[in-house]
């Protein structure tokens, strides 16, 4: 398992890489939509944000959840050690569990002021594309992998599993991020299954009753169980606008305003009612 610990960053970094760089032809040959702010600008920030966060993360856990996962396992701690059970049970179950968790999550970084203020960077893009996927304040992130570090060792997740999981999410982020159209019959498939950009765009609607709507990374399912879920946006996706009404100047696509933009005055809570999970 020590291997898996040091083939980790390797791993994650090549499946970032490859998919987004199958996501960003896709983009180049078919896009969904037409982009109304110069790619130059936005991605040039919007990855410069991803190499932040990256840097800030190794330092703040160097393991990460994986290492923290191995630590759980070594000293058995957590419900599935303690249980013992099997990789083939606990492997799907931690994927399941820890995407509802991460659901939750998100519905908490809308509905609740201070974190909102964080999450809203996201929701502040003025287009979208696979790297709208991987826009997070720092800050988010921190706390993101704090509950889910917390996650990991009440489940006593299996090392691959959560490798399986950190994968799985990051490369259906880029995905449903993406700037791309999939035929009608094949999308109202897919979205049974997993999240589609179809789907997830409608959360990025500027319309406060979309933005609160469609939470899922991942898998779908959430949505539809808690009454979140929104077929298509009222504007239909070429009419829609994509972003936030405090947030329309070109000027905050640069770093140095999406740093300092959870500690600016704007809107500071978009939700006007918790799903019925909260």
């Amino acid at each position: 398992m020590d291997t898996l610990l040091t083939f980790e960053p390797i791993i994650r970094l090549s499946a970032f890489v490859g998919i987004f760089a199958l996501m960003a032809t896709w983009e180049a040959v078919a896009p969904a939509r037409r982009l109304a702010n110069a790619r130059r600008v936005r991605w040039t920030n919007n990855l410069g944000l991803v190499a932040l966060n990256t840097v800030v993360l190794r330092l703040a856990f160097p393991t990460a959840a994986v290492g923290v996962a191995l630590l759980a396992e070594t000293n058995g701690w957590g419900l599935f050690n303690l249980l013992g059970v099997p990789l083939w049970v606990s492997l799907p179950l931690t994927v399941v569990v820890m995407d509802l968790a991460i659901w939750a999550q998100h519905v908490a970084f809308h509905f609740i002021p201070p974190l909102w203020r964080l999450h809203r960077m996201h929701h502040a893009d003025l287009d979208y594309d696979v790297t709208t996927g991987a826009r997070f304040h720092p800050i988010e992130i921190l706390l993101s992998m704090g509950i889910k570090l917390a996650l990991v060792v009440s489940l006593g997740a299996p090392a691959v599993a959560v490798l399986v999981f950190e994968v799985l999410l990051n490369a259906t982020a880029m995905f449903n991020h993406g700037n791309v159209h999939l035929p009608a019959r094949l999308d109202s498939v897919l979205r049974w299954v997993v999240v589609t950009p179809d789907m997830h765009r409608v959360h990025h609607s500027a319309v406060m009753a979309e933005t609160n709507s469609n939470y899922g990374f991942n898998l779908p399912w959430w949505d539809r169980l808690f009454g979140t879920y929104r077929a298509q946006p009222a504007a239909g996706h070429d009419g829609m606008t994509i972003g936030l009404e405090s947030f329309r100047d070109p000027r905050e696509l640069w770093l140095d305003r999406l740093i300092v933009q959870p500690f600016r005055d704007a809107d500071t809570a978009p939700v006007e009612r918790a799903p019925k999970a909260f």
